[in-house]
């Protein structure tokens, strides 16, 4: 996994200060993603992971409009199969922490690290994208997916990636890890 900056790297799936978030439906994702992008402006955000926020809302950008524009890769056959097993399982959670796709370097896709706005923007359009209608190709792991799918799978994808950041109180940024 990339870094952000100069920090030592932090285990994603068991660091503290992680939030658990749940979004209902896509304005949900943008108004947290705006609230998030608003605290870091204002030197409020607090990070717990590796990455910066632009970085994160880049990313979930970058999931997003892949079925739409075609994915950089493909998972291997063992991730495909289990993919349509487990599928109903698998979207009844939420997104696994610190997962890393097999046969990946750094384990995931579309790390690059940018300004916040670019990110955020980018995650503005492809969320409005999908709200507009769903790809007409199948997920390469899950196969053939309703637009309700689509967006849910999406939709927690965001929340994972944005529970690693909070805004905090002034107290609070004085002495967290702000970003």
């Amino acid at each position: 996994m990339p870094e952000s900056d100069d920090q030592t790297p932090v285990e994603t799936r068991t660091v503290a200060g992680w939030r658990e978030l749940t979004f209902p439906d896509i304005s949900s994702a943008l108004e947290e993603a705006d609230r998030l992008a608003a605290a870091e402006r204002l030197g409020k955000l607090a990070a717990v992971g590796n990455w910066t926020l632009g970085q994160a809302l880049g990313h979930v950008a970058a999931w997003t409009s892949y079925p739409y524009e075609g994915y950089p890769t493909r998972p291997p056959w063992f991730v495909r199969i289990i993919g349509r097993l487990l599928k109903r399982r698998l979207f009844a959670k939420r997104p696994p922490r610190g997962f890393r796709l097999p046969g990946v370097p750094g384990g995931t896709l579309a790390t690059e690290v940018l300004p916040t706005e670019t990110g955020l923007a980018r995650f503005r359009r492809a969320f409005e994208r999908l709200e507009r209608g769903a790809p007409e190709v199948p997920n390469p792991v899950f196969g053939p997916l309703t637009h309700r799918e689509w967006i849910d799978l999406n939709l927690g994808h965001a929340a994972l990636h944005f529970g690693y950041f909070s805004a905090v109180t002034d107290e609070e940024a004085d002495g967290f890890g702000t970003r």
